[in-house]
């Protein structure tokens, strides 16, 4: 019998680009390291009011930077990101709370669907979404009912406020629990630390049982 999986956390928010690429690395490797993933939908407005942070699309150079970061990780990640034309007003004005809420409804109530149902959000297909998370059009309605109940509203801030005690000030983060020690990584290019922090080893962002399969 080999050692029990370390226990390895993701706060993430579909608003951030950056928690979409540490997601898909860590689900890439979820299979291939001895770790327990938990996956767990959080509010970046709160991390950002909680910590005094601002978002890095306010401030002129720091969005500049990130489009053309982006640019260059899609294709050193690939992963098919790209910064939408109206990200300021989905920012600014849409949020994503009720997007949030959704994915806190699908953990409650199918959490083997999380996954799929995340990865869709940030693909930017709202409409096809739940279906293409495996979900039957009564299961997402059912879900999206929910998103105002004060389960979902409360299990949403709970996480939100579980990242804040960890330290963090934006998202992604990553929280690692090796040998009685938590670990907190901020940003999604921090996966060959954690892997040294597990004791695992690091294939780079797509490792070779991905590369077989593209």
């Amino acid at each position: 019998m080999g050692p029990l999986p370390r226990t390895v956390e993701l706060f993430y928010d579909v608003l951030s680009p950056y928690s979409w690429l540490g997601f898909e690395i860590l689900c890439r490797y979820q299979n291939i390291w001895n770790i327990n993933l938990q996956l767990r939908p959080s509010l970046i407005a709160g991390i950002m009011k909680d910590s005094g942070n601002k978002p890095p699309g306010l401030l002129p150079r720091k969005g500049q930077y990130m489009a053309n970061d982006l640019k260059l990780l899609r294709h050193h990640l690939q992963i098919p990101i790209q910064l939408p034309k109206d990200f300021l007003s989905v920012m600014l004005e849409k949020g994503s709370l009720s997007a949030m809420r959704f994915l806190t409804a699908v953990n409650l109530e199918h959490p083997e669907m999380l996954e799929k149902a995340s990865r869709e959000l940030w693909m930017r297909l709202w409409s096809r979404a739940a279906e293409k998370a495996g979900m039957s059009a009564e299961q997402a309605r059912g879900l999206l009912e929910k998103i105002s109940m004060p389960k979902v509203k409360t299990q949403l801030k709970e996480t939100t406020e579980a990242a804040c005690r960890y330290g963090a000030f934006g998202l992604p983060i990553t929280v690692a629990h090796v040998d009685g020690q938590t670990h907190m990584l901020f940003g999604s290019d921090r996966m060959e630390l954690l892997a040294h922090l597990l004791g695992e080893k690091w294939m780079g962002p797509v490792p070779p049982a991905m590369n077989a399969r593209l």
